[in-house]
């Protein structure tokens, strides 16, 4: 019983998800860039301009997002915003 409990929890603690909806995310605090308006902003869908961004790996976005990087603020304008949904958000906008 006990090993199955300690399973369970490893796997309960293994599947990381989002708190929030990623297309909530955007709409609150990415769309205003990523919508077009700033140009080296890649846009939602755009899969040519995140091609190359994607590239570099999640966590490297993740560290971008959450650091900042040229234009893009600190945190993406989303201070509520853990690293699983900001990979959320990044996945959601790339498709």
């Amino acid at each position: 019983m006990k090993k199955l409990l300690a399973v369970a929890c490893l796997l309960v603690l293994s599947t990381a998800h989002a708190a929030q909806d990623p297309e909530v995310v955007f709409k609150r605090s990415c769309a205003m860039c990523h919508n077009g308006q700033l140009p080296m902003a890649p846009k939602k869908s755009d899969q040519a301009a995140w091609k190359p961004r994607l590239e570099q790996g999640t966590d490297v976005l993740v560290k971008h997002v959450t650091e900042g990087f040229n234009a893009m603020p600190a945190r993406g304008l989303c201070m509520d915003c853990s690293a699983e949904d900001y990979k959320a958000v990044i996945t959601w906008m790339s498709k």
